[in-house]
């Protein structure tokens, strides 16, 4: 699986207006310089974040970017569907969609499990926890495997 340039940065941009909730709108400017982001490529996915419910604009001098609902109710898995679409995907299909005949009968619920999996994790994470530096038990376990941090 691939984390895309898109979806990596709009979980660091919802992450960065849930960070500053409270206050005032976050203007696209700030988020980009903060996370070190393109401020043209934010422009695009602050969009389609909109579009998908996930932020609320304003637009002014007192406007920028704010979270739409509280940031426990937005899944990783909420942010990366909305600007990128399903979570995995074999040749831009999803798994569901597949045929497979012969010896690659066997694929089709390895993509299925690999999906299984990737959504276990990536919806059972929410912006809140990630913000609040409290990521859930299993993914820490995950994460503190010696082998997860290699590269084969």
């Amino acid at each position: 699986m691939r984390i895309s340039a898109r979806a990596d940065y709009a979980v660091r941009a919802v992450l960065e207006l849930a960070v500053r909730q409270g206050t005032e709108p976050v203007k696209a400017e700030s988020i980009a310089a903060v996370q070190d982001i393109p401020h043209k490529f934010l422009e695009g996915i602050l969009g389609d974040l909109r579009r998908g419910g996930i932020v609320d604009s304003r637009r002014g001098g007192g406007g920028g970017y704010r979270l739409a609902r509280d940031a426990s109710a937005i899944t990783v898995a909420d942010v990366i569907r909305t600007v990128d679409g399903p979570i995995v995907s074999v040749r831009g299909e999803r798994p569901t969609g597949l045929e497979y005949t012969g010896s690659a009968l066997p694929l089709l619920p390895l993509w299925i499990a690999l999906r299984a999996n990737v959504r276990k994790i990536l919806e059972g994470v929410t912006i809140a926890d990630i913000a609040g530096d409290a990521l859930p038990e299993p993914v820490q376990r995950l994460a503190a495997e010696p082998a997860a941090w290699e590269n084969p």
